[in-house]
């Protein structure tokens, strides 16, 4: 009996797997629609060879736990894929590359993309201080090197110039070559403080108003007396010094003879000439 029960109930597995299997084929039918290819664009292809090892031995052997193996098996096929679809659609007359003025619109808003940028500005300016901080330091790192370069150097320089002393002191050395290279040192150092001074001058400004209004100061002295000119009295007229020459104010001048009477003399001449 028991042998019979469960040979009923494996019977009644195998029907309703039949049952369920001619369900799902009805099914497939009803939906199913016969449209041509280039509406479904499906394509099937097999296994693809290895171009490296120019064999399909490899694909059988892909390790489902290497995700690369597994990514370029999966990039070739479909590499083969589009080599079989495209002649295909070549033949069609179906357009397979996208026009130039192709406009798509973008799936993220105007005011999503505006933030995206700002992102990327704000990015891009942070690098460039960065940069300019790192330029600094290196800056600033190599002035000190070359400042402690010099220090150095003179102190190396004072060091040999004492030592030098000290021998010529103590009598051995009789050179004194030290001092020569002291005011070596000196000149060099007024020259290029002069050259300095030469090469500034006065501004265009200052040049013009120099040679319009001259420089003040000292002028050049035409005028002023000189032994020569104090002993030289030739030119001396005492008639004009003492205001008494033609034409001065005196007994026996031209203007005393011109000179107009007075009120009261002039009134004594009315009188006798009546």
């Amino acid at each position: 009996m028991a042998r019979r029960g469960s040979f009923s109930d494996s019977g009644s597995e195998d029907s309703s797997l039949s049952d369920s299997e001619d369900g799902l084929k009805q099914c497939l039918s009803e939906f199913k629609q016969q449209l041509a290819w280039v509406e479904r664009l499906d394509v099937t292809s097999g296994q693809v060879v290895d171009p490296v090892s120019q064999s399909a031995s490899n694909n059988d052997a892909v390790d489902p736990e290497n995700d690369f193996q597994r990514e370029m098996n999966f990039y070739r096929q479909a590499q083969a894929a589009v080599l079989e679809a495209l002649p295909r659609l070549r033949k069609l007359q179906v357009p397979t590359r996208r026009p130039d003025d192709y406009f798509a619109e973008m799936a993220k808003s105007d005011q999503q993309m505006q933030k995206i940028r700002q992102k990327l500005k704000s990015k891009q300016e942070a690098m460039e201080r960065s940069e300019k901080a790192k330029q600094l330091r290196a800056m600033r790192k190599y002035g000190k090197k070359v400042q402690t370069e010099i220090l150095q150097r003179r102190q190396k320089e004072k060091k040999n110039m004492l030592n030098a002393v000290k021998k010529y002191q103590k009598g051995l050395s009789d050179k004194l070559d030290f001092l020569d290279e002291e005011q070596m040192s000196s000149q060099g150092n007024k020259k290029g403080s002069a050259s300095q001074q030469i090469k500034k001058g006065p501004n265009a400004k200052r040049r013009y108003k120099n040679q319009k209004f001259g420089f003040g100061g000292k002028k050049k002295g035409s005028k002023w007396n000189t032994k020569e000119s104090f002993n030289d009295v030739s030119s001396f007229r005492s008639k004009v010094a003492h205001n008494k020459g033609p034409g001065k104010a005196g007994k026996g001048g031209k203007k005393a003879l011109n000179k107009r009477p007075g009120k009261r003399a002039r009134q004594k001449m009315k009188n006798r000439a009546r």
